[in-house]
């Protein structure tokens, strides 16, 4: 038997094109025009036969179809008919945390122990998931890539999802720190020492005088004279300092109630409720605290048997009329995977009250200002990143949200995937036969 000998390089290379992410694209170096396009601007807002010039990454000119703005050295994009909007944003995602959640070692959500507000998730992401390219077909270009578990998860950072690395990803580094709220009620967890059923949690206010102390504690480290380093105190300083933002994650009205009193308490600033399911019965303790929220995913069951069946549903519709600041994330199960439907999440928003541009703003300007990225990203505004992409038709319709261009930072992305390879493979074998 004869043997050939395949140099290793050679089988590498193979390997990576086989398995590798798209190819990030490059930097724009032209000048490009999306002409004659409805314009979605993300503010509310949108344009008919609409005129984008963008170049160098940056937005130039967003308005009515003027061809005085055109000349033979731009590379003018023909879409009359098509829809152009800002990129989608998920927050509070593990996008590239986790890839198979079966596979211990492609698992990094979250750390061992109580307190890690010093752990960064950004170190953590992949910029070669398979999960994450996903997404783009969609429109959603950008994430917050949030830790899991303990008391303090960690901290979060904002990313634009094409990238060679995390440090090429990041467009706002540890923006936030988040934290879990104890459970007002137990459910039954016997491996956490709990009784059968749901009862009232008896540690709650033990619960609540340790995060009391805590946070008392690294106030005195950071602000007064303390001996000796302390990494996770040190690391609550920016959210006292006010320069990054406290992410509450709870769910149930005493909770919410409880978490403001708390921020007030401990005079932070910058606070958004995650999840928030119960945030309708306080709209005017949120609104009068400066509160955000996230709203927990749209396409959920009721947590209670009195409840409406599509109370989820119209969740989003009763905080925006109250004035809150709402956008929309998707943790839960199979969270990485269900945060490319995040623009169908805002269209069923609509079939519940909700106008289509409002609905956008949960997933583009309302996500960028609770991010604290909205000076540059979330819509689309003469000055901002050319983040942006034309859909066929509605982005906020999984029937007609066809993309067939995206751009991040001005650069032209690619919205291959493995999932679009396979369906071109299958569509060729089928059609053949």
């Amino acid at each position: 038997m004869r043997i050939f000998k395949i140099p290793i390089i050679t089988i590498l290379a193979v390997c990576f094109t086989l398995n590798a992410q798209q190819t990030p694209a490059k930097k724009q170096m032209k000048t490009i025009a999306i002409s004659g396009a409805t314009a979605h601007l993300g503010n509310g807002s949108l344009i008919k036969n609409s005129l984008v010039v963008f170049d160098n990454g940056t937005i130039r000119y967003v308005g009515k179809m003027d061809a005085s703005k055109l000349n033979s050295e731009i590379e003018i994009i023909d879409a009359k008919g098509k829809h152009v909007y800002p990129g989608f944003i998920i927050p509070n995602s593990t996008l590239g945390l986790i890839e198979i959640d079966a596979v211990r070692a492609s698992d990094d959500d979250e750390e061992i122990g109580t307190w890690n507000p010093h752990i960064r998730s950004i170190i953590a992401y992949n910029t070669e998931s398979k999960v994450v390219e996903t997404m783009r077909p969609n429109g959603v270009l950008m994430a917050q890539i949030s830790p899991r578990g303990g008391r303090i998860s960690g901290t979060s950072s904002v990313v634009q999802l094409d990238a060679w690395n995390w440090e090429d990803a990041v467009v706002k580094i540890d923006d936030g720190i988040h934290m879990n709220w104890p459970n007002t009620f137990s459910r039954g967890r016997w491996w956490m020492g709990e009784e059968p059923g749901l009862n009232i949690n008896k540690k709650y206010a033990d619960e609540l005088q340790e995060l009391n102390v805590y946070f008392n504690n690294a106030k005195v480290h950071n602000f007064k004279a303390s001996p000796g380093l302390n990494l996770p105190f040190e690391a609550m300083k920016g959210v006292f300092l006010g320069h990054q933002t406290l992410f509450i994650h709870v769910d149930d009205e005493k909770g919410i109630i409880d978490a403001i009193n708390f921020t007030k308490q401990h005079k932070i600033e910058k606070v958004v409720l995650v999840g928030a399911y119960e945030a309708y019965k306080q709209t005017e303790l949120i609104k009068e605290n400066d509160v955000s929220v996230l709203l927990r995913r749209v396409h959920s069951r009721p947590n209670k048997s009195d409840e409406d069946y599509d109370l989820p549903f119209k969740l989003a519709k009763k905080l925006v009329d109250a004035g809150v600041t709402v956008a929309l994330e998707a943790s839960g199960d199979m969270e990485r995977m269900n945060s490319r439907n995040l623009p169908f999440y805002a269209g069923t928003t609509v079939a519940y009250g909700l106008d289509k541009e409002q609905a956008l703003q949960l997933i583009t300007l309302n996500a960028a200002k609770i991010l604290g990225i909205d000076a540059q990203y979330g819509s689309l505004e003469t000055g901002k990143s050319a983040t942006l992409f034309i859909s066929q038709g509605d982005a906020l319709d999984m029937r007609t949200n066809q993309l067939v261009h995206a751009f991040i930072d001005g650069r032209n992305i690619s919205l291959e995937s493995h999932q679009t390879k396979l369906w071109k493979r299958y569509t060729e074998k089928y059609e053949g036969q």
